[in-house]
């Protein structure tokens, strides 16, 4: 039997850490800063299975920490689209 691939899941999720902070600066944050929020998230490892089961429950996947910069440039978008209408 094979080991069950495992994957970093943020408690909270990047996109709320991000999204946080973000409002309590009042400006965009720059690429070091979201990297700088992502290396010192909390999270922990976990059955891709369990970590979609979360997902679907939480009601969106969260951030890809490898890619965190370019999905964060769109998550604002959304965020801000949803906000606004």
């Amino acid at each position: 039997m094979s080991e069950p691939q495992l994957i970093p899941v943020f408690i909270p999720p990047l996109v709320s850490l991000l999204l946080h902070a973000e409002r309590a600066k009042g400006s965009p944050l720059t690429e070091r800063e979201v990297l700088d929020i992502r290396n010192k998230g909390v999270c922990m490892m976990m059955s891709l299975e369990h970590a979609k089961e979360l997902a679907k429950k939480r009601g969106y996947d969260d951030l890809n920490p490898e890619r965190v910069w370019v999905e964060w440039q769109h998550a604002r978008v959304q965020i801000g689209e949803n906000r606004d209408g």
